[in-house]
């Protein structure tokens, strides 16, 4: 199963943290506007569909816990054609829990996704999410995520448990 080291921070200064992600060099892969629909799943586990332009829907099915700091998440993906129809399908048999849009400006640095987003009745967030390999142990994307952290200055910025879905 896909995994990777995740954590979310919320920001005080968005443009700040811009100019300093800008700075280290990261790949600007442009604002995906994101509509994630939220689903009852199984205590553990969360299940979303997610609905982005560009790029169209995934449902996204996830496990990891709800700590103030770096975390393993361990994820399944999966495309999805008709949007429309699943949400409704899920919605009839599962339950919404929330809706929660987004604009996201996507940066890559290696194989780190670093996320800045502007949610919806939430406020500004960063999140970074290192991809790791198969059997690599989380340590070694804990000290990558480490390192991006203190280059961005936010090495002792509060961390965010949970999903915006918690928020």
């Amino acid at each position: 199963m896909p995994h990777n080291v995740e954590v979310k921070i919320k920001l005080p200064d968005l443009a700040a943290v811009l100019s300093a992600v800008r700075a280290l060099g990261a790949e600007d892969r442009g604002v995906l506007q994101q509509v994630d629909t939220y689903f009852q799943a199984p205590k553990g586990a969360r299940l979303k569909l997610r609905e982005q332009e560009p790029g169209g829907a995934q449902l996204v099915a996830y496990e990891r816990p709800d700590i103030n700091g770096l975390r393993t998440c361990n994820y399944r993906l999966f495309s999805v054609a008709d949007p429309v129809g699943l949400k409704e399908t899920l919605a009839l048999g599962l339950g919404v829990l929330r809706r929660v849009v987004k604009a996201r400006r996507l940066f890559m640095l290696g194989r780190t996704r670093i996320h800045l987003d502007q949610v919806e009745g939430l406020g500004d967030f960063l999140e970074l999410e290192v991809v790791l390999r198969d059997g690599e142990p989380p340590a070694h994307g804990e000290v990558e995520a480490r390192d991006i952290l203190q280059r961005l200055g936010l090495a002792d910025a509060p961390r965010i448990a949970g999903s915006y879905l918690d928020q």
